[in-house]
């Protein structure tokens, strides 16, 4: 089978909607091919609609990860009471917060990107040249977009495997695990549109004469 031939299976397996047939198109080679495009196309939409509406883009990420910390918080809280004072445990109270965790630390690291905060290196990268302080800039996006594309192909296939399988979340009778596993690749899809942010803001910096290098500070504004 041609690798067009295998795009074109995983293009009508989409269209389909059907996991089981998604899950098949993505076995092959060709999912490479169509996940880089994917990722790239995803990630400039993405920030098109960052652009459009500037809330999104300061608080989206930080929002669900704000609500996904408080509800694993509330679920902890309520089985600490649940188990000691009315001897009782919910069956997914140890199962749904590792889902919930996976969701804020995905889409952490999307909004982290942004701030730089994933190993910089700025005192080194500050005594270097601007060439070479824009290099450096363009290496990163590079390896975080070509991460990207191998978490959000990889992601992909397992959610398409969940889904097939009708898996649901242990202690739970209709919660299937495909619901939480989805938003992995839709957080890289997020960090791969705070890459080309980055990217087109390193550039403008290169052409005005800003300093490419700032501090960065976790948790800070964007």
């Amino acid at each position: 089978m041609g690798l067009w031939s295998e795009i074109s299976d995983i293009f009508r397996a989409f269209m389909s909607q059907d996991s089981w047939e998604i899950r098949n198109a993505l076995q092959t080679q060709g999912a490479w091919v169509f996940g880089t495009v994917a990722t790239a196309v995803s990630g400039l939409t993405m920030l098109w609609i960052y652009k459009l509406v500037p809330w999104l883009d300061r608080h989206l990420e930080r929002t669900v990860m704000v609500y996904s910390y408080l509800a694993i918080a509330f679920i902890i809280f309520w089985g600490v009471i649940d188990r000691f004072i009315f001897s009782n445990q919910q069956p997914w109270s140890t199962t749904i917060p590792p889902l919930l965790f996976m969701i804020m630390a995905w889409f952490g690291a999307a909004f982290n990107v942004r701030l730089r905060t994933h190993l910089s290196f700025a005192e080194f990268r500050t005594m270097m040249p601007r060439s070479g302080q824009l290099a450096c800039l363009m290496l990163d996006a590079v390896l975080w977009f070509v991460f990207a594309v191998i978490v959000l192909v990889t992601t992909t296939r397992m959610t398409a495997l969940s889904a097939s399988n009708f898996q649901i979340v242990l202690g739970t009778d209709n919660v299937m695990q495909w619901w939480f596993l989805i938003t992995a690749p839709m957080s890289f899809v997020l960090m791969v549109a705070r890459v080309f942010e980055n990217l087109i803001e390193d550039f403008a910096n290169w052409r005005s004469g800003a300093p490419l290098i700032k501090q960065a500070v976790i948790g800070g504004d964007i």
